[in-house]
């Protein structure tokens, strides 16, 4: 009897030992999950989605879009520091949603989209200091929305998207001394429509998408010193990646890529942070609140925030800020 209870007792011993080894695993996988959001001042215009813009020092810009009612060209600024909205100069183009914002130096761009009947071509300067706009040199190729678009090295770069027939993956480049366009080579990727992209030091990133109805998982970098493309581990590598979707919010934060929110045959709120040294991704915290696709991500590489868009037909008009390596916190 003695001896029964001595083997029951190492047996349960060696149980409660597994138990905690489990429930260390646990806490690691916890931890695999952090990242903190922290509510920011509501957007002071109308809720709207597919918005464009771009961040120029510690101000995030943002305009044109959709309100579940019409297509809007009013334009405003996200001041980080004071955590307030500013409304600014109407956009002068057309009304429209799904187009493209960057920016190139201290000047900010947008052009292309939806104007409701058709994809639209025209692209736009907007100086910060006097509050204007100035229509560029349209762009040359086929009109289109839901492209991506970014500035690096002192020009731009703008492609993919879908031209009212056909999904598109041409990449141009737009040269602000010469007021020009001209077409790139070498993008092996899959043609695709709300696509994202972040930027780490002088490379660029460009993920996800749809084509065909399919969700992409071609992953690329873009060395802007050489013009050139290499292909990156696809985003379902590993098993437990779920970080394929369309009209995601792609920005960079302290050395690392995040791709937030999108739609994965229905809004998602999760988020995803990309190391480049090891070409690896990691779960982050969901984002606080609604998921929502067509947002705005503002990020100046040492803050982020991201906020607006839609679910289903609420359009939203949140703000909040990213704090990755933070423990989440239901109570802020």
């Amino acid at each position: 009897m003695n001896k029964l209870k001595y083997q029951f007792k190492m047996v349960s011993i060696f149980s409660m030992a597994i138990l905690g080894l489990n429930s260390s695993c646990s806490d690691d996988d916890d931890d695999d999950e952090l990242g903190n959001w922290i509510d920011k001042s509501v957007f002071d215009g109308s809720p709207r989605s597919g918005v464009a813009g771009f961040t120029i020092g510690n101000i995030g810009y943002m305009g044109v879009g959709y309100d579940g009612d019409d297509y809007l060209n009013s334009f405003w600024a996200y001041d980080m520091d004071g955590d307030y909205w500013s409304q600014k100069a109407d956009f002068t183009g057309v009304a429209r949603n799904a187009a493209v914002g960057f920016k190139i130096d201290s000047k900010g761009y947008i052009g292309s989209g939806y104007d409701g009947l058709d994809e639209l071509g025209d692209f736009y300067s907007y100086d910060t200091g006097l509050n204007t706009w100035t229509q560029i040199a349209d762009f040359p190729s086929t009109p289109r929305r839901s492209a991506v678009a970014f500035g690096i090295n002192g020009v731009g770069y703008f492609g993919t998207g879908f031209d009212g027939d056909n999904d598109r993956k041409d990449f141009w480049k737009y040269n602000p001394t010469t007021d020009s366009w001209s077409e790139l080579v070498g993008f092996g990727g899959n043609k695709r429509r709300a696509a994202t992209t972040f930027t780490i030091n002088d490379k660029v990133y460009l993920a996800t998408g749809i084509a065909n109805g399919a969700y992409l998982t071609d992953f690329w970098e873009f060395n802007a010193d050489t013009e050139t493309w290499t292909a990156k581990l696809d985003l379902d590598e590993e098993d437990d990646y779920t970080i394929t979707r369309s009209n995601a919010l792609g920005f960079s934060l302290d050395g690392y890529g995040y791709i937030a929110c999108g739609d994965r045959s229905g809004t998602t709120a999760t988020v995803w942070e990309y190391k480049p040294s090891s070409d690896t991704w990691d779960l982050k915290t969901s984002f606080e609140g609604t998921s929502r696709l067509d947002g705005i991500a503002f990020s100046n590489e040492i803050r982020a925030f991201v906020g607006l868009g839609r679910s289903g037909s609420l359009y939203l008009d949140n703000l909040s800020e990213f704090f990755p390596f933070a423990e989440y916190d239901d109570e802020d």
